[in-house]
C-alpha cells in the first residue's frame, strides 16, 4: 500500500535531504582540505553531526506524513548524536595536545 504526499511536504523533504547531503558532504571535504588535525576534526564533527540533523528531520517528517510509525526513533538518535559526537571530538583533541606536548618536552 503507498500512500501519495503532497507536494510541498516532498518539497521540503526533499530539501531537507540535500541540504543535509550538502552539509555532510562538506564537513567530509574539510578532513581533506585542512592541513591540521584540530581543523580536520573540527570540520567533520560539525558538518556530519548537522547533516544527521537535517536527514533525520527530513525523517521526521516523512514518518509523520506517512503515520508509518512514532519517530521516536529519530528523536532518540539525535540525542545520542549531540551527546556523543562533542565527547568523543573532546577526547581526541585532548589525546592530541597532550601528545603534542609529550613531543615538545622531549
Amino acid at each position: 500500500m503507498t500512500t501519495a504526499i503532497p507536494f510541498i511536504p516532498s518539497l521540503i523533504i526533499a530539501t531537507l535531504l540535500v541540504i543535509g547531503g550538502l552539509i555532510t558532504l562538506i564537513g567530509s571535504l574539510g578532513l581533506l582540505r585542512f592541513p591540521d588535525f584540530t581543523g580536520r576534526i573540527h570540520a567533520t564533527t560539525l558538518g556530519n553531526t548537522l547533516g544527521t540533523i537535517f536527514v533525520l528531520s527530513a525523517s521526521i517528517i516523512l514518518s509523520w506524513y506517512l503515520d508509518d510509525r512514532v519517530f521516536f526513533h529519530e528523536i532518540v538518535i539525535v540525542i545520542f548524536l549531540f551527546i556523543t559526537s562533542p565527547v568523543s571530538a573532546m577526547l581526541l583533541m585532548r589525546s592530541y595536545t597532550l601528545r603534542q606536548e609529550r613531543i615538545e618536552n622531549s
